[in-house]
């Protein structure tokens, strides 16, 4: 377990920005998050998807806590998720402990995949409703899929998620709520949202959890960036209904274009 010789004041910036940027989108951390940390910061890819693992899941927690007070999640969506996805953390876990993390091949596979997540995220921020218009109008054209066939790619998103969030800490946010909205065209966005979010608790705390067993959180970084994050995602609550929120997602997809594309050359 490495820890950091002092208490870096820059980490609490960082979650202060991530936060608030949180808070006004909605976005989750994770997708900027763990490229901040690698990218800036020099830190491990292993340590830096393990560490935002378990601040995900502490930051996310509040968000379901409000979630479930309101009635907004769809109990049904999140077991048939979990049913893929924490079988699927374990096994990415059980692989990754078998790897040696610090290696160059590891740190290439992980940077690999969080560029390319970034870019899909990224695509999604901006081209969402494009994205949903074409899939009504597909399926529009032929009988809607039972509820079995619709519990079952729920499950098998919830498999995928689980591998993606495990290794690189995004997925769980811009892409798996369209996926579940292109699933679920009847149900009210705050609800897939809701489910989500809640979702998405067990899944990064069991990864976060996994990430701690093998060695690969870093404590006194996991703090600083709460310190920080916490009253960040505060403040971009409160402004976001000041802001115009269409445009803020586009500035923020082309951001996460960016350090993608500095994530893809850099490997």
């Amino acid at each position: 377990m490495s820890l950091p010789e002092t208490f870096q004041p820059l980490y609490s910036l960082s979650g202060f920005f991530v936060g608030m940027l949180v808070g006004i989108t909605g976005v989750g951390g994770g997708s900027l998050m763990t490229p901040l940390l690698v990218l800036l910061f020099g830190v491990h890819p292993a340590t830096a998807v393990g560490t935002d693992l378990l601040y995900a899941a502490i930051t996310k927690s509040a968000g379901t806590a409000v979630h479930g007070m309101h009635g907004r999640v769809n109990w049904r969506i999140v077991g048939s998720l979990a049913a893929g996805s924490v079988p699927a953390a374990l096994l990415m876990l059980w692989l990754m402990s078998g790897v040696d993390r610090k290696s160059v091949e590891v740190a290439h596979t992980i940077t690999i995949a969080l560029g390319w997540l970034l870019v899909m995220t990224a695509f999604m921020l901006i081209f969402r409703s494009q994205v949903l218009a074409f899939a009504k109008s597909a399926i529009g054209e032929r009988s809607p899929p039972k509820p079995a066939t619709i519990a079952i790619f729920t499950v098998i998103l919830g498999l995928a998620l689980g591998i993606l969030v495990t290794l690189t800490s995004v997925g769980a946010g811009a892409l798996g709520v369209t996926i579940l909205l292109v699933l679920y065209p009847n149900l009210d966005v705050r609800e897939i949202v809701g489910s989500d979010i809640v979702h998405a608790v067990p899944l990064t705390l069991i990864g976060g959890m996994g990430y701690w067993f093998i060695g690969e959180i870093d404590w006194l970084m996991l703090v600083a960036l709460l310190i920080g994050s916490i009253p960040g995602i505060i403040a971009g609550s409160l402004l976001a209904p000041k802001l115009h929120e269409r445009t803020i997602r586009i500035v923020l997809a082309l951001t996460l274009a960016v350090v993608a594309w500095k994530l893809l050359t850099a490997a």
